[in-house]
């Protein structure tokens, strides 16, 4: 990246340099007097200081520290010339030569190294003058008086400088710059007749008690300590200091004091011992502030914009300050960065030479801060970060409004200080990032968000301008729709993103023009969207849009399609962004609304009908629910009056219509069969279990009050259902026969439909009759499940509600030969005429089967849960086996009634059972006890579980056999059951 920028840089210096040999002075002149929109003034990052030290007097102190630091540096101070500048000096001019580092010669001609680095050009000052090398010689200055020139400080005050420090030298003999406290020293070494006059004097004092109360109290590098009373000390004599000149002599005892707290301050350690090193000017950010003055000095006083050609040899005397600022490599990197950077703001953002040596001067900070570890550090950086992340999104996020094929250099260079700002700020001092490690691609990530937010806002622009011309011209005849001319300058935007901004944007997101033309087609979609929801019907004008806009999303997914032959998945996540909108769709939605309004209809009109239905037989000849008949021409309706709308997506909406008539159908089928109940809600609850008593088999031991408190306990068990007489069992075989037309009806809606799409000419005929084929596949399910629900329920009804009075409360209640099944058989068989006659023939089978059902059920549980009233002899059994012989007859018919095999199928647990019923208790018992051991295990030999009731009645089964003992009219059964369940005899 940074080779790159560094040559696009060399590129730009060569047409600059030529634009500016063919410029007149005229054109400058109107130049510098057009005004400059880009001037902006950034806030510092690093912090205000909490004292009034303005940047002249920083800039003084800034330029002490420098000279002194260079004095001491080095076994012979200020004697340094690099070998560069010997070769140059020896070769241009031998007698320039000097003996201090600061008064090394500035003739050199070799190329800068740091501005070759961060992609500096040359002066432009010295290649415009044309200097010769002769003339360059006559000129030349010595590095010190460069700086001090650069630095804005008078030869006077130079001079004075030098002495003190000389003075300090010879009083501190031995020490170096960063031992000692610079503006105490000062203090210490001048006087009044130092200075022109005694106001000069006075305002120099006062700065210096400044910088020892901003780098000793405001700002300190090591944090105070509540307890030291120096601080206050300090604070008061500085507070006297400003208000009235100090007196400053060596022997004084104010200036004492005063060398004796400070140096107590300065030269505290972490550890609590005395440090070397004087701590006065290194705290944060009074050292990044001073230090920022050092580093104004490289560009020229005479060309604000210009990085001086002796950069080099500048840096590396501002390098030799860092011991008393408390600097670093990482810390001059972030400063300097910061230089480059504000230097090309707030000089109008007209030298992309600064942009460029800022971002390559990004690069190595972005290296630093992998290594970061200090927070002071970690805090600058966010905050230099954060500064200059503002600004460079402020044009990202409306870069159409900042940038053109004139300045895309300029474009590409504040994208990457963008991206690698919100890298570092992400990624290295972001402490949630750390935390949790998330695979983030941050340059994506942003880069994604500026070409979003700059499109939808030049997309805005657009719209506006639009508006306005159409405002403008409202007289005018044939005018063009305005999202008609929208689509238009919308293409043209599309097209000219791709061919300037995407190449550049590409670099950090590959699928950058795809996720531009998905942005600008997303803008003209919401806006086609609330012209289409204002669209009555289709017109002219209309047409004239969808058109428009067919063509702009072909330009648009041509654009994307073309971006996206590279990527790993082809743009289909591009293509995703981008949800159609040509005509057809419109006038699909246009028609699907159609559908929905028929649909509200059929479905209110299916809630209404079924809550007055009454579902009587009698309603018509097929014994259906005259409501059916209605929805169902209804929907036939419905489906004629949809092929005969004039379009030509007639089986592309196809199913969007059944299936909206399938889910009516449905709502019908849901309601029919609401309230009927279930098998579960008729059969009764078993009662608890209780031990027969032998004189239950006397005459008269039940009383007729006894036996009408067991009809009423059992009255309260029978499951209940509505009282409404469209529960009863012919309404109940009406529903089923509504079900079963409706069954029927399904299948000839299904082939209606397709003899209309074979005639509307579909070219995808077949596909569509497949597809009906299951239109109404979901309605046909709930039909067959509706049917057997209601099947079962009225079963279930007859047996267990509607002749529980001679089943349950009747059958074999008492003795077994004076309560047999004939009342329950007649009663039954009048309900199976009632179902005959009404139940259409194709279910009707089905019925009758659940009813056998429901009465073999009801058998069962009268012989093994009948309750204490109910109890049986080994001579019942012969009565209860041709009681059980003319309920299966009953179902037979003399061979009119079901076949054979299919009751032969359904009594088989019946047949199984009743031989218990003639078996001896003992083997009762025996078997019982087996089949308990064998489900139980050896834990059951100690003492035998009461098995629980499965409701799967089997003569292997554990709990069926303990019921026949219950009911069993024998001494030894009841003593069995009391000894090893102490059942009772009565509930």
């Amino acid at each position: 990246m940074s080779n790159r920028l560094r040559s696009r840089t060399s590129s730009q210096a060569k047409r600059h340099d030529h634009r500016q040999e063919t410029t007149t002075t005229t054109t400058v002149a109107k130049a510098a007097a057009m005004p400059n929109y880009f001037t902006e003034t950034l806030t510092c990052p690093f912090g205000e200081l909490a004292t009034n030290l303005s940047d002249s007097e920083l800039r003084e102190t800034a330029y002490e520290i420098l000279v002194g630091a260079c004095r001491s540096s080095g076994g012979k101070p200020l004697t340094y010339i690099s070998q560069s500048e010997r070769n140059s000096e020896r070769a241009a001019t031998p007698t320039l030569t000097s003996t201090a580092s600061l008064q090394r010669s500035l003739t050199s001609t070799a190329a800068s190294k740091v501005k070759k680095a961060l992609g500096l050009k040359s002066s432009r000052r010295r290649k415009a003058n044309g200097d010769s090398e002769s003339e360059r010689v006559k000129k030349a200055v010595t590095v010190g008086e460069m700086l001090r020139v650069q630095m804005g400080v008078s030869e006077q005050t130079d001079s004075r400088v030098r002495r003190a420090l000389l003075r300090v030298a010879a009083a501190q003999l031995g020490r170096r710059i960063e031992s000692i406290v610079l503006p105490l020293e000062m203090l210490q070494q001048l006087k009044p007749s130092d200075f022109p006059n005694q106001g000069e004097y006075e305002a120099w004092q006062r700065r210096n008690l400044k910088l020892l109360e901003a780098g000793l109290l405001l700002h300190p590098f090591l944090p105070l300590e509540k307890a030291d009373t120096a601080p206050q000390r300090l604070r008061q004599i500085i507070r006297g200091g400003l208000e009235k000149p100090l007196e400053t002599g060596k022997n004084n005892e104010s200036m004492q004091a005063l060398r004796s707290i400070v140096l107590s301050l300065a030269c505290r350690n972490f550890d609590g011992s005395v440090s070397e090193t004087s701590h006065w000017a290194d705290g944060f950010p009074l050292n990044l502030r001073i230090y920022q003055m050092l580093l104004e000095a490289c560009f020229d006083v005479n060309d604000e914009t210009s990085v001086i050609e002796e950069v080099d040899e500048v840096l590396e005397l501002i390098k030799k300050t860092w011991v008393v600022l408390g600097m670093n490599h990482m810390l001059h990197n972030l400063c300097f960065l910061w230089i480059l950077f504000n230097r090309y703001v707030t000089t109008g953002q007209i030298e992309g030479d600064l942009l460029f040596a800022a971002n390559n001067m990004l690069m190595e900070v972005e290296k630093d801060a992998k290594a970061m570890t200090d927070p002071d550090y970690s805090k600058i950086l966010s905050s230099t970060l954060g500064a200059i992340l503002g600004w460079a999104e402020r044009r990202l996020l409306a870069y159409h409004n900042y940038f053109h094929s004139d300045n895309t250099e300029s474009m590409e260079c504040v994208v990457s200080m963008g991206v690698i700002s919100a890298k570092i700020m992400v990624e290295d001092i972001s402490h949630e990032y750390r935390k949790k490690r998330k695979e983030i691609d941050v340059a994506h990530e942003r880069v994604d968000t500026y070409i979003r937010s700059s499109l939808r806002t030049a997309f805005g622009q657009i719209m506006e301008k639009v508006r306005s011309s159409k405002r403008s011209a409202k007289n005018q005849q044939n005018q063009l729709p305005i999202l008609s001319i929208l689509a238009q300058d919308v293409s043209t935007l599309a097209f000219s993103e791709k061919a300037i901004f995407s190449p550049i944007l590409k670099r950090w997101h590959p699928l950058a023009a795809g996720v531009a033309v998905a942005t600008l087609h997303s803008c003209y979609g919401n806006e086609l969207k609330q012209f289409v929801n204002g669209i009555g019907e289709l017109t002219p004008d209309i047409l004239q849009v969808l058109r428009a806009a067919d063509k702009l999303e072909k330009d648009l997914v041509q654009i994307a399609v073309e971006n996206s032959v590279d990527s790993e998945d082809g743009g289909k996540s591009i293509i995703r962004e981008m949800p159609p909108y040509e005509a057809e769709s419109v006038i699909s939605n246009l028609v699907k609304s159609w559908i929905k309004t028929r649909l509200d209809r059929l479905k209110e009109w299916v809630d209404r009908n079924v809550q007055q239905e009454v579902w009587d037989p009698r309603a018509n000849k097929e014994h259906i629910a005259p409501s059916v008949v209605e929805v169902l021409r209804i929907v036939d309706e419905a489906l004629e009056a949809f092929f005969l709308l004039p379009i030509s997506v007639h089986s592309a909406l196809l199913p969007d219509l059944t299936t909206g008539i399938d889910r009516c159908i449905q709502q019908y089928i849901s309601k029919a069969k609401s309230g009927c109940g279930t098998r579960s809600i008729f059969v009764p609850s078993m009662p608890a279990l209780t031990r027969c008593s032998t004189r239950s088999k006397f005459p008269g031991v039940f009383k007729k009050k006894e036996k009408f408190q067991i009809a009423q306990s059992r009255k309260s068990q029978v499951g209940t259902t509505n009282g409404n007489d469209s529960y009863g069992i012919p309404q109940l075989c009406c529903r089923i026969n509504t079900l079963q037309h409706i069954r029927t009806e399904l299948d000839a809606l299904a082939k209606r439909a397709v003899a209309h799409v074979r005639n509307s000419e579909s070219t995808d005929f077949d596909n569509v009759a497949n597809r009906m084929g299951k239109a109404f596949e979901l309605s046909a399910a709930a039909c067959v499940e509706g049917i057997q629900q209601l099947c079962e329920a009225a079963a279930y009804k007859v047996v267990f509600h509607d002749l529980s009075h001679v089943l349950w409360d009747g059958l074999y209640i008492g003795e077994v030969s004076s309560s047999r099944i004939e009342p329950f058989l007649q009663e039954l068989e009048h309900y199976l005429e009632v179902i005959s006659l009404t139940v259409h023939d194709r279910v009707r089978t089905r019925v009758i089967t659940e009813v056998m059902k429901a009465s073999f059920d009801g058998l069962l549980l009268v012989l093994l849960a009948g309750g204490p009233a109910r109890a049986f002899c080994l001579q019942d059994y012969e009565t209860i086996a041709e009681d059980f012989k003319f309920l299966t007859d009953l179902f037979w018919s003399n061979g009119d009634g079901l076949p054979a095999d299919l009751i032969e199928k359904f009594s088989t647990t019946v047949k199984a059972i009743l031989p218990l019923f003639h078996t001896d208790t003992d083997s009762l018992i025996e078997q019982f006890k087996y089949m308990t051991l064998e489900s139980y295990g050896s834990s059951a030999k100690s003492k035998l579980p009461l098995p629980p009731t499965s409701g799967q009645w089997s003569p292997t089964e554990p709990n069926t056999l303990l019921r026949v003992l219950c009911h069993r009219c024998d001494e030894a059964a009841a003593k069995f059951l009391k000894k090893t369940y102490n059942l009772p005899k009565k509930l």
